[in-house]
């Protein structure tokens, strides 16, 4: 019965370090920088002044000169989607993962959806919005079956603009056919 008893200490102790590891490393990466990191003055290092750093950019903030009204906005240097109301409101953010093969700046409309279809790349993808065409290469947003948001080869001509599959089944709900889509720089 010592034998039994030991193992089963010895597994709750084990479990109690790992919880306690664990722990440890999310408040550390979740600590403030001034608490987190040493500072140079108290290694008696000097250091240069560094710059003031830019203020972060409003995620949610629409691009100015994004067209008006209900319609979804494609930032291509931004690699960030918005998804806007009537009332000029930012419904939903996002990353996104450009296409090879990329539209011009302009006003698109969606043309054609698909529910779950094999993209260009080879993988299983849900959700297709196309609303422009490059040449032969249709270009539209779609999710990965996987959740996986990869570079594009360089070398395919692809026009899947990837996010993750939230941002898919949000974009499919809002992006019907003929819903405005604004290409900005």
């Amino acid at each position: 019965m010592a034998r039994g008893s030991s193992g089963i200490v010895a597994g709750l102790t084990a479990a109690a370090l790992a919880a306690v590891c664990f722990l440890a490393y999310q408040a550390s990466a979740n600590a403030p920088d001034s608490v987190a990191a040493p500072s140079d003055k108290a290694s008696g290092a000097t250091a240069a002044p560094s710059p003031k750093p830019k203020a972060p950019k409003e995620p949610f903030a629409v691009p100015a000169d994004s067209d008006t009204g209900t319609r979804v906005v494609y930032a291509l240097k931004d690699r960030r989607v918005w998804i806007v109301d009537d009332k000029e409101k930012a419904l939903r953010t996002f990353t996104v993962m450009p296409s090879s093969v990329n539209p011009l700046p302009g006003v698109y409309a969606v043309t054609s959806r698909s529910g779950t279809i094999t993209g260009s790349d080879g993988v299983p993808i849900e959700h297709v919005v196309r609303f422009a065409n490059v040449g032969e290469v249709s270009v539209g947003f779609s999710a990965a079956q996987d959740n996986s948001m990869e570079s594009p080869d360089p070398t395919m001509k692809t026009g899947g603009v990837r996010m993750k599959r939230t941002d898919g089944n949000a974009l499919w709900t809002f992006a019907t056919v003929g819903v405005k889509v604004v290409v900005v720089p």
